[in-house]
């Protein structure tokens, strides 16, 4: 009898079901137990491929996508490489315009995955021509048979969470989850997990994770959209100079800002003290934790889930440079240990 090969058709097949891993010295001396959602064990390595299946496919079945199209979106990095990978896959071409702050790492990647790429300001207003939002609907506009994913106003892109993360976590935590922690940028990961997990246990705390230079805190403890809020800040990923309306911002607890230099220290410690290789905003969600942890929101029946969105490769240039931790600054208070320097045998 010949043995039955195990495979999946495609790569798309490992997309979701991402582990939950324990934390352990970076959460030392803090009152209860902490899991990260390792989103980077994706195979496009980060959260965004479950969006982009999840919406790419949507399209499909209600028949406005079909093989030969192009598939538009404006992205910091990680969605376009998810949407890139997905378009590989079912044949459909692909065209990203992308934030001048996304790591040259991210840059590279989506051309290497075959993506027409635009590389556009990011410290312009949102409505302004040359901002990334602007350049995605005009070149939709001028592209026949394509589509604009357009994550940021897009339900489905919190419909996916819901679908998969939420469930993924509440079953990996046997329903104890009593914190869920997230960053939130368009909002569908954090709106989707939380809208799910909410519906099982309405007394779960979620926490968005902001940056400084962004309008979500406020927006959500006001109502009120301050412009005044607005200025160039380096995490990608994280925040926003608008309101997504995939927000939910009802099903969030309370949000919380993290600077950018705390966020990039933090992922450096996570690597070091977990051994998970964490991107910005893993540091920023961790970071979070840290602070959160201070203010003594936890206690030792705590059961909290961060989640760790994508990998720390997308940012060998910035974050795990020295030179460039060193150019920001980020340096030369010495809170962290600049990386182990390279030994030269001659």
């Amino acid at each position: 009898m010949r043995n039955k090969i195990q495979a999946h058709d495609n790569i798309l097949g490992l997309i979701g079901d991402t582990p939950l891993v324990r934390l352990n010295k970076i959460v030392d001396g803090f009152k209860g137990d902490f899991y990260a959602k390792i989103e980077a064990l994706n195979p496009g390595h980060s959260s965004k491929d479950r969006i982009a299946l999840h919406i790419i496919e949507a399209a499909e079945q209600k028949g406005i996508l079909s093989p030969g199209d192009t598939i538009i979106e404006t992205t910091s990095g990680n969605t376009g490489f998810s949407i890139a990978m997905v378009s590989i896959i079912k044949g459909y071409e692909c065209i990203l315009a992308v934030s001048s702050k996304s790591s040259p790492d991210k840059i590279d990647m989506l051309r290497a995955m075959g993506a027409k790429v635009y590389v556009c300001p990011a410290h312009v207003s949102a409505d302004d021509p040359r901002s990334y939002y602007q350049v995605a609907k005009r070149l939709h506009e001028e592209t026949k048979g394509s589509i604009y994913i357009n994550q940021y106003f897009n339900e489905l892109n919190t419909e996916a969470h819901y679908k998969s993360t939420g469930p993924e976590i509440w079953k990996k935590t046997s329903g104890t989850i009593t914190h869920l922690i997230a960053c939130s940028g368009t909002g569908g990961t954090i709106s989707g997990t939380a809208s799910y997990l909410k519906e099982q246990n309405p007394e779960i705390k979620v926490i968005g994770v902001d940056a400084f230079g962004s309008v979500l805190k406020k927006y959500h403890e006001t109502g009120e959209f301050d412009s005044d809020e607005i200025y160039p800040y380096r995490i990608e990923g994280l925040g926003k100079n608008l309101i997504p309306s995939a927000t939910n911002f009802d099903i969030i607890d309370q949000f919380i800002k993290v600077t950018d230099e705390d966020s990039a220290h933090m992922a450096r410690e996570i690597s070091k003290k977990e051994g998970i290789f964490a991107g910005y905003t893993c540091g920023a969600a961790m970071q979070a934790v840290k602070q959160l942890n201070a203010q003594n929101k936890f206690d030792e029946k705590s059961k909290v889930v961060i989640i760790f969105p994508d990998h720390g490769s997308r940012y060998m240039s910035k974050i795990y440079s020295d030179d460039w931790m060193e150019a920001q600054g980020f340096l030369s208070n010495g809170t962290v240990e600049e990386t182990p320097k390279i030994q030269v045998v001659r």
